[in-house]
């Protein structure tokens, strides 16, 4: 039954007699499959003619595939996924995502997880909603696929749901953006919570699940360094946990970056670091040049008005500033 699905959806006859002719030299062609020679160009040659890869793609992924001396079990693997309904762009994500399953037997490798390979499959187009989601996550960080469904996925969502009062919507959001958060080992996502906890963020805020995201990519050590940046400011420790509640993407600004933010609203823009602490979100954008053009465009009126005006364009740019955080 295995075999007939896979030769079903086998390459067409026009594609196998491009490889004969381009293995012409050097090779053997057996019954069994055709055989590669050393050349460096085959992996490249075959990823485009029987997945459809640009030159490019297959150029990069054909590095992480292996040997391959036989064409017999790479197009058995990829018979196998099209019998399963995985074609086109679909099966080119599953290959550039794990190319070593073209060195896979599909009756001693695939075969036997079929069921289990795609149970997991749909529980995870579920969860995150169509399988396009989730071929675009396994494509940018494929982990959390491999993750235990019954001992962690699920325990994991039961406990944020249950235990930490999140509704499942807003879960559901977080796991489309990153469903490596919910992976992690439960015993982590729960000294996680209670991080967020002696933070000072209570269980039942809007913001505790986004909060935990950002917090499961900051380590301790990162976050104590920036306190330690923003105390340097003028920032209290409640201060830092006020502004942290309301946009704790700022925390994934490394050490360096967020120093020189501060440098340049504080000594240059001329902003109260509290008036920051204020409007936090300009921290996330980019603002040094937009504010730079901006103030260099005044003084330059201003200079030809023969005025002195550093002090006003200090406030311009305040409140170009807080036009934009609030944009």
């Amino acid at each position: 039954m295995l075999r007939s699905l896979v030769r079903c959806h086998a390459l067409p006859p026009s594609t196998q007699l491009r490889r004969v002719l381009f293995f012409s030299t050097g090779t053997s062609v057996s019954s069994s499959g055709v055989t590669a020679s050393p050349d460096p160009h085959f992996i490249v040659e075959y990823l485009m003619n029987s997945c459809g890869f640009s030159a490019d793609d297959a150029s990069k992924v054909s590095k992480f595939c292996p040997r391959i001396k036989s064409t017999e079990k790479a197009d058995a693997v990829l018979g196998f996924f099209r019998s399963q309904g995985l074609d086109g762009a679909n099966l080119r994500r599953i290959i550039a995502w794990k190319p070593g399953l073209l060195g896979w037997d599909v009756e001693t490798n695939l075969a036997p997880n079929k069921i289990p390979l795609l149970l997991r499959f749909k529980v995870w187009e579920s969860l995150l909603g169509s399988k396009e989601i989730l071929l675009k996550n396994l494509r940018r960080c494929g982990w959390f696929f491999s993750s235990n469904i019954e001992n962690v996925v699920r325990p994991n969502m039961n406990f944020l749901r249950d235990e930490c009062g999140i509704p499942q919507d807003r879960l559901s959001l977080v796991i489309k953006s990153h469903p490596s958060f919910i992976a992690q080992n439960p015993e982590s996502l729960r000294a996680l919570v209670d991080r967020a906890e002696e933070i000072g963020i209570p269980r039942e805020s809007k913001m505790f699940l986004w909060i935990l995201d950002v917090l499961h990519g900051v380590s301790r050590e990162k976050f104590e360094a920036h306190v330690k940046i923003m105390n340097s400011f003028g920032w209290s420790n409640s201060d830092f946990v006020t502004v942290v509640k309301k946009h704790p993407t700022f925390l994934c600004l490394s050490t360096e970056v967020l120093q020189r933010k501060m440098e340049f609203l504080v000594k240059d823009v001329g902003m109260a670091p509290l008036d920051i602490a204020k409007m936090a979100v300009v921290l996330r954008l980019g603002l040094e040049k937009r504010v730079m053009d901006f103030t260099d465009d005044v003084i330059y009126v201003f200079l030809i008005a023969g005025t002195k005006i550093f002090a006003e364009v200090r406030t311009a740019a305040m409140a170009y500033i807080a036009a934009i955080a609030f944009l």
